[in-house]
Order: C-alpha cells, then sequence, then structure tokens
C-alpha cells in the first residue's frame, strides 16, 4: 500500500544473456534486494518496442561496455520465475539469448554499473561459482547447457 492505495504486482520481462567464450559464460555478482551476492547473467529489463535481441544487446552494453554479434545471437529458453523475497515481492518471466563477442575474444568486461554489480567474470561452466542467482541455478541442476551442440552430439 502507497499513500492508501494497493499497488499491483505485475510480471516483468526481463532479457539475460549467456555470453560465451570457449567453454566459459561470463557472470556478475549481483547488488540486489533480489538474489543479493549471488552470480547472475548479464541482462535487464525489455522496453517497450524493442526485441530481445536489442534488448540483450543494449543492456550488456551498458553492464559491461561489451559488443556481442547480433548475427550470430540465439533465443535459448524462456523461464517464469516468482520471488516472494522481501521487501517487495516479484514475477518476472525472463528471456535467455546466447551470445558470442563481436570482433573476437580481446574485449574485457567492465563494471559499468557498479552500484548494482560487484563485478564481471569469466567462468567454466563444468566449474560454475557459488551461490548462483536462483533461475540461473535452477536451471544449471536441470542439466541445461547453453553451449551449441556440435554436429556428432546431435546425431
Amino acid at each position: 500500500m502507497e499513500n492508501g492505495t494497493t499497488i499491483a504486482v505485475v510480471p516483468r520481462v526481463a532479457v539475460v544473456v549467456f555470453l560465451l567464450r570457449g567453454k566459459a559464460v561470463l557472470l556478475g555478482r549481483r547488488r540486489s534486494s533480489v538474489g543479493d551476492s549471488t552470480f547472475a547473467l548479464p541482462g535487464g529489463h525489455l522496453e517497450f518496442g524493442e526485441s530481445f535481441e536489442e534488448c540483450a544487446v543494449r543492456e550488456l552494453k551498458e553492464e559491461t561496455g561489451l559488443d556481442i554479434d547480433k548475427k550470430r545471437m540465439e533465443l535459448l529458453t524462456v523461464t517464469n520465475n516468482v520471488f516472494s523475497e522481501q521487501p517487495k515481492p516479484s514475477h518476472y518471466v525472463t528471456v535467455f539469448m546466447r551470445g558470442v563477442l563481436a570482433d573476437g575474444d580481446d574485449q574485457l568486461p567492465q563494471n559499468l554499473e557498479p552500484t548494482k554489480c560487484y563485478g564481471w567474470d569469466w567462468y567454466d561452466w563444468a566449474n560454475l561459482p557459488e551461490p548462483l542467482f536462483w533461475p540461473l541455478e535452477k536451471m544449471v541442476k536441470s542439466g541445461f547447457n547453453p553451449f551449441p551442440k556440435s554436429p556428432l552430439e546431435e546425431e
């Protein structure tokens, strides 16, 4: 309740990016009321009229300064996440994209939003840091793999 009126809690859409480099993925340690100090993918809120790809490119650039190859971006999956944590419950439909760095692997991530993230680093998929942000942890425990399958694996 705010000023005597009830505020409706409505679902929001987030777009996050599995940014891949070799067998590693880019993760940042969150500074947030939800999932504070957990490791999460870069991403953020979808803006009105924006495509998933546009949101992924924009959010990654805003948070890390990195550029991704727009032509090689792929939709991986969508999850439905309800957070009952306080101070404010939230409901997110999260769109997971896969991307790779534009112009090779020589770009270095910067922490451009230090009030929202402690920093970014590359982590080997087989040896992820803990604790993971709940939606990502759930995906990892389910056996989800963000890496493209080789032609041999598809047979």
